[in-house]
């Protein structure tokens, strides 16, 4: 395969289109969907399906991890590899999305990719940014050295924004963001009310930017 092949770990959320939209700006992307757990909700499912309509990979692969279902941790871990939408303590987090990311790594050795990119999202916090940075440092280094990829990197373009950036960034590359699922119920619209609702809908309005899943108000 030629080098111009990126891989692009992507749970249907908001930052998982922005994250998308900047490696299509670089590569052919092939898009690559963790099923975690069998209580994974439907709808984040259903906007991977609706990214990749629109962003038309090279390849859509989905990857059935049902044994990740018996972690306690992993489903959440799934949710904060785009944005964190469960909180929590991020040690935590970054040790459930290790077979995540060795997920990533196989294609990107499979189909000879320049990079793996991921769209998790720590903010600007000094402690939590240094964890994360240092982690995918190091998962480089082993997929480059050991593993002989020595062309292949992590790539994490969202890491230290917060959340109303990831919105800037992705209204100025064109990412789909009505098709990113920020909701926590599996329901067919979102719900405006849990805590993934709120925060997207804050991020737009820090951005001031408008929300295309949300109506405008008179």
């Amino acid at each position: 395969m030629a080098r111009d092949l990126a891989i692009v770990l992507n749970n249907g959320s908001l930052n998982s289109a922005v994250a998308t939209a900047l490696a299509a700006q670089k590569y052919r992307t092939v898009m690559v969907y963790v099923e975690a757990s069998e209580k994974t909700p439907a709808r984040w499912r259903w906007a991977f399906e609706q990214q990749t309509a629109f962003f038309k990979p090279y390849r859509d692969v989905t990857v059935a991890m049902p044994f990740l279902g018996g972690l306690k941790p992993a489903v959440a871990a799934w949710a904060a590899l785009a944005d964190r939408r469960q909180g929590g303590m991020i040690a935590p987090q970054l040790l459930a999305l290790l077979p995540i990311m060795a997920v990533g790594a196989s294609y990107a050795a499979q189909y000879e990719a320049a990079a793996v990119y991921c769209g998790m999202r720590v903010g600007g916090g000094a402690d939590d940014l240094a964890r994360a940075t240092e982690y995918f440092q190091i998962l480089t280094e082993l997929l480059q050295m050991p593993c002989g990829q020595i062309d292949t990197e992590f790539v994490t373009p969202l890491l230290e924004l917060e959340p109303w950036q990831v919105v800037d960034v992705g209204c100025q590359v064109g990412a789909p963001l009505e098709k990113g699922w920020s909701c926590l119920e599996d329901v067919p619209d979102p719900c405006w009310s849990c805590a993934g609702c709120r925060a997207r809908e804050a991020a737009f309005q820090q951005a001031a930017r408008p929300d295309p899943l949300r109506p405008v108000r008179r």
